[in-house]
């Protein structure tokens, strides 16, 4: 096939090998794990065999490709169209089209279990909550079972939520997660029970999922070994990309769907597994050829094409102190005499004039302020960095604002919708209600109540009699909810039909009703590109757009702009220039990164993404007094800090070692030395001469 060596012939040696691994006639593709160093061109690579397979005649309809975003799979699928339109001459769209199964775990997981619901006693209309919705429903559990009005104080709805979810992810008994993550909320246990089974029968009761739920229920569903065969037997080839991120849920789901490794890939790179906080593990990946052998092949993409040889060297070198990795050391072949700047700065202030001097410097050298990005342990150690950047007028962006569904009106409005999907959804019922002008919790929770115990909740709130204090709108609600209920006017008409009730309300709720009206005109127009009301909730909810009225977003309206980003939040980025600030112990690693080996490790994989996001340039800052916020005692306080043990004195000969601001020189040319008026030194040695 001449076109397919032409497009194979674009890669190293040992990306082909990961892409033609088990494909050929009467060849049976065995598990195959490619780990793929920083900038080793992953996705590439990763698209490329999921094109080769199609072009080597697999069906895309069954093919399962996993990534962690649906922009990722949205992208994975366009790269595989382009490569397979080169080789086969098909139109535009078709491979992409039939690509149907290319998305996110969870994603994937809701349509399984939506095809799946009769099988395992679940509610095909069942809604999805997001992270603020899951937290106040448990809030809802937690009053009523008292526990708000507990005389010690009982843990909030978000901190409850955040050890529920790293409990069923982690697929751990609550008491160890309690241990090792949330040592100061050991006394609630038995509360904290009690508390995640009212949870979840409140979630079954109202025919709703939370994000943690479409895991749980999918790997509880393929334990049945006449589902998981089923479901096996659907895919010839599934591929996982960034396994390094998978937790144990999602580990068990692949076992469970490919027990013998039959047509499975995945690729990840172990040095870059920095999520346990989420519940991911580095376990998944190192003991991958285990669970596999001898029948696991392995193939190591260890060529980068994004570093310098130096910046490399510097890397390699903090990672191979790890006590557990693959073997890989990255080289490439852009060569540079430059080494990384490993810089001692006064304090946070003088760290703070630092990167401000240097990121002006490479403007003026022609350098755009996108190309160059500033990076940090926690989003709180920017904070002197952002004071002076606003001072000197530098335009900035920090990763991590506002998304579609953490804006209140965009919530409103999917609360509707998801309403009308399933009336029996109590947080999205009581969300609604309390939008009308006279409608509090109380009147809205006796309207739930008398819903959740109707054999018909929708005509149920039809029937209530109208509430004396909320006479004004409720007719106007009865309305819109019979209308969406029915379905008469299809989607996405229900939309518009949702937004005309809404906006009239919107201008006594928030003083910025017009600046967000746009973003509902715009999640109009998200709509029309989805079949249903339920696919665009789900996927919605999965995987939620930026939005507009983001008061977070650029603070100047100017095209260049400088990066600010956290470490985690840069991963899988890259920038011609980085700074890292606060490369000191205490920081990274963090001090409550280093009470055990595996939390240390992770710190340690943490600077290695960091250093490894620089294409040319590479700072590393270390000040010698750094602010730190003293949770426990209540107090702040600067505290003397040293260079991060991760760079050991062995490897300072691969970093430029220097001092700023540049100590002053004794003898400046032109001035003559002054004579010494009074030899102290002397005097102290005559002290003790007798």
């Amino acid at each position: 096939m001449p076109a397919a060596a032409n497009y194979l012939e674009t890669l190293n040696p040992e990306q082909r090998r990961a892409v033609e691994h088990g494909i050929g006639p009467g060849v049976a593709a065995g598990p195959l794990l490619v780990i793929a160093g920083a900038g080793s061109g992953k996705t590439n690579t990763l698209a490329h065999r999921v094109a080769h397979l199609i072009v080597s005649g697999a069906d895309p309809r069954r093919i399962l490709l996993l990534t962690f975003s649906r922009r990722a799979a949205a992208e994975m699928a366009r790269r595989v169209e382009r490569i397979s339109a080169q080789v086969m001459g098909t139109s535009s769209g078709a491979v992409t089209d039939a690509l149907s199964w290319a998305g996110t775990f969870h994603g994937i997981g809701a349509r399984l279990l939506r095809e799946h619901a009769a099988q395992i006693g679940l509610d095909p209309a069942f809604t999805i909550h997001d992270r603020e919705d899951s937290a106040d429903l448990l809030n809802i559990v937690r009053h009523e079972l008292g526990f708000s009005g507990a005389k010690s104080r009982f843990p909030t709805k978000g901190t409850c939520l955040a050890i529920y979810s790293r409990a069923v992810n982690a697929e751990a008994k609550l008491e160890d997660v309690l241990k090792t993550a949330f040592p100061w909320v050991g006394m609630w246990a038995a509360e904290l029970k009690q508390l995640f089974a009212g949870y979840v029968e409140a979630k079954q009761s109202q025919s709703v999922l939370d994000y943690d739920d479409l895991l749980l229920y999918w790997a509880a569903m393929v334990r049945d070994p006449g589902i998981a065969v089923d479901l096996g037997a659907r895919f010839d080839h599934v591929l996982v990309d960034e396994y390094q991120d998978t937790n144990r849920l999602q580990s068990s789901v692949l076992l469970a769907l490919k027990p013998s490794g039959a047509g499975l890939t995945v690729v990840g790179d172990d040095a870059q597994s920095i999520y346990s906080f989420r519940a991911a593990t580095v376990r998944n990946i190192l003991d991958f050829p285990m669970q596999f052998t001898p029948a696991a092949h392995i193939v190591t993409l260890d060529r980068n094409y994004r570093s310098t040889q130096p910046i490399l060297s510097a890397a390699n070198a903090v990672i191979e102190q790890a006590s557990e990795r693959f073997t890989k050391n990255l080289w490439t072949e852009r060569l540079s005499s430059d080494r990384p700047e490993l810089v001692t700065v006064r304090d946070g202030a003088d760290q703070a004039r630092y990167v401000v001097e240097r990121v002006l410097e490479n403007r003026e050298g022609g350098m755009a302020l996108k190309a160059q990005a500033v990076l940090f342990r926690t989003s709180s150690h920017s904070g002197p960095l952002e004071i002076e950047l606003t001072r000197r007028n530098i335009p900035f962006v920090k990763f991590g604002g506002l998304k579609f569904l953490d804006a209140a009106h965009v919530k409103d409005m999917l609360a509707v919708l998801r309403w009308a999907e399933n009336p029996r959804d109590r947080v999205a019922g009581f969300r609604v209600m309390q939008l009308l002008p006279g409608i509090g919790p109380s009147s809205a929770g006796r309207v739930l109540d008398t819903m959740l115990e109707a054999a018909s909740p929708l005509q149920a709130l039809c029937d209530i009699p109208t509430p004396a204090r909320g006479s004004e709108g409720w007719p106007n609600l009865i309305d819109v909810m019979q209308h969406l209920g029915s379905g008469k006017a299809g989607w996405p008409a229900d939309l518009e039909r949702a937004r005309l009730w809404y906006e009239p309300l919107m201008d006594n709720i928030y003083d910025d009703a017009q600046v967000r009206q746009a973003d509902l005109l715009q999640l109009q127009q998200i709509a029309s590109g989805y079949a249903s009301r339920e696919r665009f909730l789900t996927e919605l909810t999965l995987d939620p757009p930026d939005a507009s009225s983001d008061q977070s977003g650029v603070p100047l309206l100017d095209e260049d702009y400088l990066i600010l980003s956290t470490i985690h939040s840069a991963k899988g980025q890259e920038w011609k220039s980085v700074h890292v600030l606060n490369v000191v112990d205490g920081c990274i690693p963090s001090d409550l990164g280093t009470g055990s080996t595996h939390e240390l490790e992770e710190e340690r994989r943490l600077l290695y993404v960091a250093m490894t996001r620089a294409k040319d340039d590479l700072h590393l800052i270390v000040p010698q007094r750094f602010f730190v916020t003293q949770q426990r005692s209540g107090g702040d306080k600067h505290i003397y800090a040293q260079r991060t043990r991760f760079i050991t004195k062995s490897m300072l000969s691969l970093f430029h070692d220097t001092m700023w601001p540049p100590a002053a020189p004794l003898n400046i040319v032109g001035i003559a030395p002054q004579p010494v008026r009074i030899d102290i030194g002397a005097q102290m040695r005559g002290m003790w001469v007798k």
